[in-house]
């Protein structure tokens, strides 16, 4: 079946809708007919995202300002989303957020703020919806990232939070088969979003001399568009796919994992020390 015939009509929820992938999920289930709940920190952004999809709390959307850091606001945003459309029929978790800096020249703060909003906030969010989602027999859709697989210097934090969003998924995932719900990880490699960009530097890389330089390598790698990155989580999702690498550089770097569990750690910090930045 198309896109447009598998979520036409379903109640989708999208967190981190502001901009990104998160506003590229939104657009394309607006299109394909369905009903979104949309939202974000940035309200600016999710604005925008809500004049490119329509009318504002209309009956096909509903938009509100949401902190997934906040686990009163998501407590008392399921059931207002319950009550503005109906049961959700899945559950979009995109948003995050990342920093830079080694593990040993980062205050614990720093940590505790990445895993509060990747981690926690995605599993605030499914604690939420999942009366909802069992009702509709739906999914929960997580975003990981290929950081979720591989380890990364300059992102202890990013990664431990990612690492432990597909852990979390993969274990409910089978917790919820007998619930008929589908739970998927999401691993995208590079995608052109500004998460980088809007980064805070607890402490720069050896290897680059700016915050400028780490935005142009991550350039360098940011291989797919989000809508592109869309289109991938959307059909992995309507399959039930566990695990969705999306990209060519995640499916790359996943086999490379696989291959070499060990040795990968120096092959990518060699990579990091050309400026490559990939396997």
């Amino acid at each position: 079946m198309s896109i447009e015939q598998i979520y036409h009509g379903k109640i989708c929820v999208i967190t981190g809708a502001a901009s990104g992938i998160g506003r590229a999920l939104a657009v394309r289930l607006a299109a394909a007919g369905a009903v979104v709940a949309i939202s974000d920190f940035n309200d600016e952004g999710l604005a925008e995202t809500a004049a490119l999809i329509g009318s504002e709390n209309s009956n096909s959307i509903l938009v509100d300002h949401l902190d997934v850091a906040d686990a009163d606001a998501i407590a008392a945003y399921a059931p207002h989303v319950q009550a503005a459309l109906g049961d959700a029929d899945y559950v979009f978790n995109v948003a995050g957020l990342t920093r830079v800096g080694n593990f040993d020249e980062m205050p614990l703060s720093s940590m505790e703020k990445v895993i509060d909003v990747n981690f926690w906030g995605v599993v605030r969010m499914c604690k939420a919806f999942l009366p909802q989602v069992k009702k509709t027999r739906g999914g929960l859709i997580n975003v990981a990232s290929i950081f979720g697989v591989i380890g990364y210097g300059g992102q202890t934090h990013y990664c431990a939070s990612k690492f432990a969003v597909r852990g979390f998924s993969e274990t409910l995932a089978q917790e919820m088969v007998e619930h008929g719900v589908r739970v998927s990880a999401v691993c995208p490699g590079g995608v052109a979003t500004n998460i980088t960009r809007n980064a805070q530097i607890d402490a720069l890389p050896k290897e680059v001399q700016s915050k400028e330089e780490i935005d142009q390598r991550f350039d360098k790698i940011a291989i797919t568009t989000p809508d592109k990155a869309a289109q991938i989580i959307l059909d992995g999702a309507a399959k039930g796919k566990l695990q969705i690498l999306v990209g060519k550089d995640a499916k790359r770097t996943a086999w490379i994992q696989r291959i070499f569990p060990q040795y990968y750690v120096k092959l990518l910090a060699r990579a990091r020390k050309k400026g490559t930045d990939s396997l």
